[in-house]
Parts: structure tokens; sequence; C-alpha cells
């Protein structure tokens, strides 16, 4: 409605000493990337060894969702008067865009930020959770003394989701659990039942001759307990 005072779109940074950024001017258009993959099943042989039929179109594999990019082009501008103070460098705002792409010396790492902006339907853009991981800095403008007023970022952010949550999400009743790097039978085990001593359950569904060997990205099953 005509009287609703316009939100600007946040940065927040999640668990950080990083205050919200807000921009100056909300962007005029922004761009979200979700990759899907699929790849080509090839023909198989069956017993007799004769290869299956060509078909005119090959059967797709789902092989998992990628993680969203989100591209913003935000616009900062001095060049007149800010709540009745003059500006001289209009990188004293913008400083606060880099600092998301700089090490926090207590995380070793750059904060994850949430990313909002008005009232979203749900699953929607926004609130976008992820990282910065391309910020790229265009002066315009500058005083005759050097320091520039005018620049546009375009700040590229990649979706940086909770593993368990968007596991739940995805599997509510957890019943598969993809390997990751570092997992173990019974740190699985500790995880979806609280007892890693539960890991022959775990072994026995999959067939896992060595349950101390996990190949990594291999989904396991994940049976109900109790």
């Amino acid at each position: 409605m005509a009287n609703e005072k316009p939100q600007k779109l946040t940065i927040k940074p999640i668990d950080s000493s990083l205050g919200p950024v807000s921009v100056m001017f909300n962007p005029t258009q922004y761009t979200i990337v979700k990759p899907i993959t699929w790849t080509v099943q090839r023909p198989e042989s069956d017993s007799a060894g004769e290869t299956q039929p060509l078909l005119n179109a090959p059967t797709l594999v789902f092989g998992g969702g990628g993680s969203r990019t989100l591209t913003l082009e935000l616009v900062f501008d001095v060049t007149e008067p800010i709540d009745g103070q003059t500006i001289q460098d209009v990188r004293t705002k913008t400083n606060a865009i880099v600092a998301l792409t700089r090490i926090e010396p207590k995380k070793q790492k750059p904060p994850v930020c949430e990313v909002s902006w008005g009232n979203a339907p749900v699953n929607s853009d926004f609130p976008f959770t992820g990282v910065v991981t391309n910020l790229t800095q265009n002066f315009l403008l500058f005083r005759s003394t050097g320091e520039p007023v005018r620049a546009k970022l375009t700040v590229v952010m990649t979706e940086a989701l909770d593993v368990v949550t968007d596991q739940r999400e995805t599997d509510p009743e957890m019943t598969t659990r993809r390997v990751r790097r570092g997992d173990s039978v019974t740190g699985i085990a500790a995880d979806v039942y609280g007892d890693p001593a539960a890991w022959r359950v775990i072994a026995e569904a999959n067939n896992l001759d060595d349950p101390r060997r996990l190949r990594i990205g291999a989904t396991l099953s994940i049976p109900k307990v109790g």
C-alpha cells in the first residue's frame, strides 16, 4: 500500500561479531540459480551379453541438487548528505560488505549470512542462507581529492545449508544417510539413535562387510528402532 514503509534488503551474519548490513538502495533485480544434477544411464547388456535396444532419449538418473547461488547488484552513493551528514568516502559503507568476505579469527572462516527482504512466501527466495563466494566492486564517481562517492557491487552468495536440518526436511523419518568424510557407523548410530552401540543395526541393514570402511557418498539405509 502507498503508506507502507519500504523494507530494505538486509544481510545478517549468523553467529558472528559483525552486525547486520542494510543496503543503501534496494536492488532493481536479483538472480538465483539452482543446479540439478542428472546423469545419462548407459545401455547395459542382458544376461546373454546382448546390448539393450537403443532409445530415442537416454534414461536419466537423478544425482542430487546443487547449492543455489544468489547474485545481487547493489548501488552505494554518498554524493548527497545522508540523514543530514556528509560522507566523504563511499567505502565507509561498502566496507561492511567487504567484511563478509574476510576470515573471522575465532571461526577461521568468513561468516555464514542470512539475506532477508520483505515478506516472502514459504520456500521462496528469502530468507537465503549462504556465504559470499565472489565480490566485485566497481567505483564510478570520485571527488577531486580522489575519494570514491559512488559504487556498484556485485555480490554472489552460495547457499550453505545445515546438513542435519536439510536431511530432516528431505527425509523426515531419517530413513537414509549419505556418508561424508570422517563418518563411521558408530558415529552415525550415535547421531540418529543416540547410542553408538547400535551400529550393528545399520551394518546389518546395509550388508556392510567391513563397517569400519564406508564409501564416501554412499547412501545408507537407517532402520527405525524401538
